[in-house]
């Protein structure tokens, strides 16, 4: 699987300056150019020093990371819910990504206009929360309304949907988070945009933060980091915490030929690494051989790892962790 995100805010808050910086940091970039109302698509390489290594001690022809797709999404405003700017088009591209970054700003500044004439980054948080709810509201509506005569019928599926889509209105009226549903058929069938995970990005100095600010965040029970895009900002931290804020983790494959990082979610057991590489590997899984990262280091390889006993044979019900270098033996 590969992880999305989609970078939004304000016009002029440092989204694309955020965007080229993540995106010229390393090879295995890919800008596409667009039109005006089409986002940039940037491939930047997960940090990962575990993947050298394995590299290096298989002597490998090639070394392949796992990769974040950032969306440059055009500058979002008041009224995008109903076409203001580029209104649905914007929304639309935020429903091609599994999360959304939001850019903040909080740095100060006489030369670069704030579209909203004074610089609040709460209140920014606030008009761009609204307007993704207020979209999602406008699709739940229009789902219920479908929903609640098939729900008549008795339709044990219609009638689980259209409670649980009234459960989110009422969440989005009342403006709360409804990432508790992010995992609902309907809501995946939505695509709704305020389920989706968020990372705050403040784009400013440390001493720039408003009192108080990040508290607020954490109450969304987002991540939050604070940059300086300025400036040099190391931003494998934003990566990093992306992968942290989606629950996903990385496993390894490597030898001589290739050693390659790959990208699966938090608890996935071992069919499900297997599909990461090939979709027929899950379904013809027979078994997997596994050694931790920290043992195969500390061993030396492959080989010297089995001779201390430390690969171990795994089966459909093995839960991958986080750093295993794995080989899958398929049907």
């Amino acid at each position: 699987m590969k992880l999305s995100i989609g970078i939004v805010g304000l016009p002029n808050v440092g989204k694309s300056t955020l965007f080229k910086k993540l995106t010229s940091q390393d090879i295995l970039v890919a800008n596409y150019p667009f039109a005006t109302i089409d986002p940039n698509v940037g491939i930047v390489p997960v940090p990962d020093a575990r993947l050298d290594k394995l590299s290096e001690m298989s002597h490998s022809k090639k070394k392949v990371p796992a990769i974040v797709e950032f969306y440059d999404i055009a500058g979002l405003v008041k009224g995008a819910n109903q076409g203001e700017g580029l209104g649905n088009k914007f929304l639309s591209h935020i429903r091609d990504t599994q999360a959304i970054a939001l850019v903040l700003r909080v740095f100060k500044s006489d030369e670069i206009i704030h579209v909203e004439n004074s610089v609040d980054a709460e209140r920014d948080m606030e008009i761009i929360l609204t307007e993704l709810a207020l979209k999602d509201l406008d699709t739940v509506e229009k789902r219920l309304s479908k929903l609640e005569g098939e729900a008549r019928t008795g339709d044990k599926h219609s009638i689980h949907s259209f409670e649980i889509l009234k459960q989110i209105k009422e969440k989005l009226v009342a403006g709360l988070d409804i990432e508790e549903f992010a995992k609902e058929d309907i809501a995946k069938e939505l695509n709704l945009l305020t389920a989706k995970k968020k990372i705050f990005l403040l784009n400013g100095t440390p001493e720039e933060v408003p009192a108080g600010l990040l508290e607020k965040l954490q109450t969304r029970g987002a991540g939050s980091i604070v940059v300086d895009l300025s400036g040099e900002p190391d931003l494998a931290d934003l990566i990093r915490k992306s992968y942290e804020i989606l629950h996903l983790e990385s496993f390894f494959t490597t030898g001589e030929d290739e050693t390659r990082a790959w990208t699966i979610p938090v608890g996935a057991k071992a069919p499900e690494a297997a599909g990461a590489i090939h979709t027929d590997f899950e379904h013809k899984f027979i078994r997997a051989e596994v050694v931790a990262y920290d043992k195969f280091v500390e061993a030396g390889g492959w080989s010297q790892a089995k001779q201390k006993g430390w690969l171990r044979l795994e089966g459909k019900d093995y839960v991958v962790k986080d750093g295993d270098i794995m080989v899958i033996r398929h049907g």
